[in-house]
């Protein structure tokens, strides 16, 4: 197609193109426009699928044109081809040629040669079992498959039809649950994406609400110290107005003290002492007077209306919205679960691998290896903590029931059905429970670790707490007993419960 849009045969287009370049000008052999250099030439792919179509059915037109070998004079089409006699037949001939002989009859086509054996030029009847491969009679009986086991080709041909459809019957049936699976996919992303929708607008709600709270809280914090400011200003003008009284009362008393000291008089200045003692009483008994103290902005008011008001602006309105999650704040460490290699810090947050061995009584509910549990338990809703860990070593964070075995091969965290947990060793980290080991891959080596738990729902996440929170992994599990916090220490290797 050129730029003019008429459309030509790319090979005579070419020539024309060549003829028109010693010219030097160019012009389409269609509409006579010119163009100085030469048009490029596109492929119309509307009118290439057109052709691609008409090609395609060519092969159906050529199928349905076979006609009667034996109608010479006018062509008419056959109805069968035999394959021993190589020939097609219409159906009057067709007729004739059954009563005399009984040969392999099939559709009308003209590809014999695909029928007959490659090596001896004869029909192909039979099917080598052994070699999985069709044969002629040459072939069974002095050909290199002689002594094979072999069919005919319809017997053969019935049983891999029966074969096949064995195999159509399982990938039917494949199909049908890959459909189920595909639907339930579907209706699984129909549901998330309905949910993320619902959470959304909770979340939207959430910090509207946030906000619309928040200016009344700044409204009213405000004019607590508008009022103070007030309150301050008052009684700071009654202390000024006070002493510009006290002021004009000294000034006055210094005057007079002026004027005695300036007499010359003796006799004046003696006679003016019994007022001027009194006068000094007086300013004795003023001076001896408490000063009233100067009032300030009560910034510790505002601190706490501060602090109690977005604490329950924000408790209150994540419960309305349904983001109840609650921050473990009061999780330490269970000393008595100690193993004798776990050191634990004073304040019962921090355990660490030790070196050399504690010697704490032997307990029950002991380990005798380097685990330790908290001595809170999780019975219900939504719970959140954080750890902070080491870089190096070998330590495992997560969750175990009171129940876990405290000696033996199978106490250890994440390898039995009682516990769950994140395991890091040579830098490698991992999710396990009951023996089963997920290998994760975090961007870093995880250094700070939260960990959420909803007991009724059944799921345990733990998360990357680095400049953003990243998901690790989720396990789905039905609780049937309270959950203590676990830890594992071995190799140099610490734990610390930052909540």
């Amino acid at each position: 197609m050129l730029n003019c849009g008429h459309n030509f045969c790319r090979v005579c287009i070419s020539r024309v193109l060549d003829t028109q370049e010693e010219a030097g000008v160019y012009s389409c052999p269609e509409c006579r426009a010119e163009h100085t250099s030469r048009p490029a030439v596109q492929k119309n792919m509307k009118l290439c699928n057109i052709v691609e179509c008409f090609l395609s059915s060519k092969p159906v037109q050529e199928q349905a044109g076979i006609f009667c070998t034996y109608c010479v004079h006018c062509p008419v089409p056959a109805v069968k081809t035999c394959l021993q006699c190589e020939t097609s037949l219409c159906d009057v001939h067709l007729r004739a040629h059954s009563k005399l002989v009984e040969h392999t009859l099939t559709e009308p086509t003209t590809s014999l040669e695909n029928r007959k054996c490659s090596i001896h030029k004869k029909l192909l009847e039979y099917y080598c079992t052994q070699d999985a491969t069709c044969i002629c009679v040459s072939c069974c009986a002095f050909g290199e498959h002689r002594g094979h086991q072999v069919a005919l080709l319809y017997e053969a041909s019935k049983k891999k039809k029966e074969k096949l459809r064995n195999v159509m019957e399982k990938l039917t049936s494949k199909r049908e649950e890959t459909e189920k699976r595909v639907q339930s996919l579907q209706e699984h992303r129909q549901k998330v994406e309905e949910k993320a929708s619902t959470v959304t607008e909770r979340v939207t709600l959430l910090f509207k609400e946030i906000r619309e709270e928040l200016e009344v809280l700044e409204k009213k914090v405000l004019s607590e110290i508008s009022s103070q400011e007030e309150q301050v200003s008052l009684h700071v003008t009654d202390l000024i107005q006070q002493l510009e009284m006290e002021k004009e009362e000294l000034t006055k008393k210094m005057q007079c003290i002026e004027e005695l000291c300036n007499v010359t008089d003796p006799l004046t200045v003696l006679q003016g002492r019994e007022s001027e003692a009194a006068k000094e009483h007086d300013e004795k008994k003023r001076d001896d007077k408490k000063v009233q103290a100067v009032c300030d902005l009560d910034e510790g008011l505002i601190s706490v209306m501060l602090h109690t008001a977005l604490t329950d602006i924000v408790s209150g309105l994540k419960v309305k919205r349904g983001f109840n999650m609650k921050v473990a704040s009061n999780i330490i460490l269970d000393v008595n679960t100690a193993g004798d290699y776990v050191a634990v810090s004073r304040d019962l947050k921090m355990a660490s691998w030790s070196e050399t061995k504690q010697c704490r009584p032997k307990t029950p509910e002991r380990f005798v290896n380097y685990h330790i549990l908290s001595t809170r338990i999780f019975t219900t809703g939504q719970n959140y903590w954080e750890v902070e860990t080491s870089e190096s070593g070998y330590w495992m964070v997560g969750l175990a029931y009171p129940s876990i075995e405290r000696k033996g091969d199978r106490a250890v965290t994440g390898y039995n059905k009682k516990s769950w947990c994140l395991r890091m060793s040579d830098k490698m980290h991992s999710a396990i429970h009951d023996s089963k080991i997920n290998p994760l891959f975090p961007d870093t080596s995880v250094q700070r670790l939260g960990i959420y738990l909803d007991y009724e729902a059944g799921r345990l996440s733990f998360y990357q707490v680095c400049e953003s929170i990243r998901h690790l992994h989720t396990f789905i599990a039905h609780f049937t007993e309270p959950l203590h916090a676990a830890f594992c220490v071995y190799n140099n290797s610490w734990v610390r419960i930052r909540s």
